[in-house]
């Protein structure tokens, strides 16, 4: 499989919703504030309004559905859909649930995400599937998304 970088996305996460438990496990929604984009064929910001739905399984695992809306510099919109996955050791797991930098080699932070558009500059994106590894910060998720050719 070939691939090619696309971009990095860098979200700011606030308030996070605590649900609670539910029957598959643990739900969390948490609001998107801000954030910004770049790659070398599109760059903006991260309009509010998106969020990620989180469900921590049984077996540890954190299910991420991201949802959001890009706003080009050149003033067009992008909503990207991303679902992934995201664990690791107890400890390591632990420490990003406290706020804490771990090297992103220590854990397993993986998305796949889905594009739609109607301007015509970014149309690639609308036939485009994008992987991504994250690192989980505090203040919120980096991505780098590689397309998939």
């Amino acid at each position: 499989m070939n691939s090619q970088f696309l971009m990095m996305l860098d979200v700011v996460l606030e308030g996070a919703q605590k649900i609670g438990a539910v029957p598959h496990g643990t739900r969390v929604t948490v609001p998107i504030v801000s954030g910004f984009f770049e790659g070398p064929r599109l760059r903006g910001k991260v309009l509010p309004g998106g969020g990620d739905w989180t469900l921590l399984r049984t077996d540890g695992v954190l299910e991420l559905d991201l949802r959001l809306t890009l706003r080009t510099d050149d003033d067009a919109l992008i909503h990207l859909a991303s679902f992934g996955l995201r664990h690791g050791p107890p400890g390591v797991m632990a420490a990003l649930g406290r706020g804490e930098r771990v090297d992103p080699a220590s854990y397993y932070f993986r998305t796949a995400a889905q594009f739609e558009t109607a301007a015509p500059k970014y149309e690639f994106l609308n036939r485009t599937l994008a992987i991504a590894s994250g690192e989980r910060r505090a203040q919120g998720p980096i991505y780098t998304f590689d397309e998939v050719l």
